[in-house]
């Protein structure tokens, strides 16, 4: 397994103007000798231009936010993060990758939930580069690597959970956000920790019930909303007749048998829980007339 060391390297801007000035004395050396030439003179002169313009080719650039990695004839030698003007080994080959935090978003994936509903799932992964030679090295393709296994991972996390929960303590792909990113970014950090890459962040951009069931399931969640309104409506009836018989007979206004305490409930809650405005009837007589 691969793993990141540092390599250090010679400051570029020095060694940029030595061998400059060792080219230029060798050139001057082939110029003074050109009247008389020497067939040493001229032979040193040549190496000494070849070998110069030889170790130019060991400078290199190190831009804010990437790095290289150095191999030599196959080995790897170490990586280069601090930004600048460098000189090395002029027969390392040096490899560019960014450091920079980058994002995607994952294809439309069509899944099962964990109640067997189709669903569209998509994903927003917001990652970076940590380690650079399991990056390089590890994986053939670290970019495409990131992408199909964001995709596996978000498709496996839909299958955990269902799209929509009737149970608050019931963790669901549409009401539990938060829950759902920590559970995508945990499952996508063990599959690309051999890759050297890091997950910041990772967030459901598209959630949807598939279009063959979409009608069916947006009845469901409308009758289910009825449901819990009516639920909630008549708890709330119960409780205000409760405390209204309990108020009457407390401060002793009136006195009511079962039989009337039943129909006055009745008459309450048919009040308190109709979805339209009731009409009074005012009782000229007495309540038993």
């Amino acid at each position: 397994m691969f793993r990141e060391s540092e390599y250090k390297v010679a400051a570029g801007l020095p060694a940029l103007l030595f061998f400059l000035a060792v080219i230029a004395l060798a050139v001057t050396a082939l110029v003074r000798g050109a009247g008389q030439p020497s067939p040493v003179t001229v032979l040193t002169a040549i190496l000494v231009i070849v070998f110069a313009a030889v170790m130019l080719a060991g400078l290199f650039i190190v831009n804010p936010g990437e790095a290289k990695a150095l191999v030599l004839f196959g080995d790897y030698r170490g990586t280069v993060k601090r930004a600048g003007f460098w000189f090395a080994n002029p027969f390392l080959t040096k490899k560019r990758i960014s450091l920079r935090v980058r994002n995607f978003e994952t294809a439309k994936l069509k899944v099962n939930d964990a109640r067997a509903n189709p669903i569209e799932i998509a994903a927003i992964v917001v990652w970076k580069v940590v380690e650079t030679a399991e990056a390089l090295f590890e994986v053939d393709d670290y970019q495409k690597y990131v992408t199909v296994q964001s995709e596996s991972a978000v498709r496996a996390v839909a299958q955990r959970y269902p799209y929509d929960s009737h149970d608050e303590s019931e963790h669901s792909l549409s009401t539990h956000t938060d829950e759902i990113s920590a559970s995508l970014m945990k499952a996508l950090q063990e599959r690309l920790q051999r890759a050297g890459v890091e997950i910041i962040e990772v967030r459901i951009s598209h959630l949807a019930y598939a279009p063959e069931i979409a009608q069916a399931m947006l009845r469901r969640q409308q009758a289910t909303a009825i449901i819990a309104a009516r639920y909630k409506i008549v708890e709330g009836a119960v409780g205000m007749v409760e405390n209204a018989l309990e108020m009457l007979g407390a401060k002793d206004i009136v006195h009511l048998d079962e039989e009337r305490k039943a129909q006055m409930v009745s008459n309450l809650l048919v009040v308190l829980c109709s979805e339209r405005d009731a009409s009074p009837v005012v009782n000229a007589g007495s309540i038993y007339q």
